[in-house]
Order: C-alpha cells, then structure tokens, then sequence
C-alpha cells in the first residue's frame, strides 16, 4: 500500500478524495513537526514515533577503502504496539 492507496481507503469513510488527502497529509505533518521538535507522538494499540540519536563513528568508503568520519545525527524511529504486533501475527 502507498500513500495514494491509504488516501483512497479514508475516501471510503470521508464525503471526498479531497478531504481524505487532506486528513492523511494533515496526520503525517502534525507527526514530522512534534518528531522536529523533538517530542514522541505514541498511537496507543499502533505504536510509537520517536528520534533517536545516532552517535558520531568511523566508516569505510566502500569504493576506496579509506576512513571516514561519520557525523552525529537524529533519526526517526517506530516502535509496533502490542495490538499491532498481535494483528499481524
């Protein structure tokens, strides 16, 4: 599924393709912008969005071989809820 299957399935339960697109984007911008801040957007029974931190380390560049630096960074993460979990399963 993408992003355009997911916007017609709430078009199943909106009036419109209009609104649903609205209320996807809407949802995946208001979880970017608390992630930017900094802050965790938990879905209770879905999971949990956070940032997590990814400390500087060396790396090989593969075509050379040579040593790099790779810097320090934040990077989102998801963690499953249970009922996730348990759905798929």
């Amino acid at each position: 599924m993408n992003k355009g299957d997911l916007i017609n399935e709430v078009a199943n339960v909106v009036k419109t393709k209009k609104e649903a697109q609205a209320a996807v984007d809407t949802v995946f911008q208001v979880i970017a912008d608390a992630l930017k801040k900094g802050d965790t957007v938990t879905l209770v029974g879905f999971g949990t969005f956070k940032v997590d931190k990814r400390s500087a380390r060396k790396g090989r560049n593969p075509r050379t071989g040579t040593e790099i630096d790779i810097e320090a960074k934040s990077v989102p993460k998801f963690i499953p809820g249970k009922a996730l979990k348990d759905s798929v399963n």
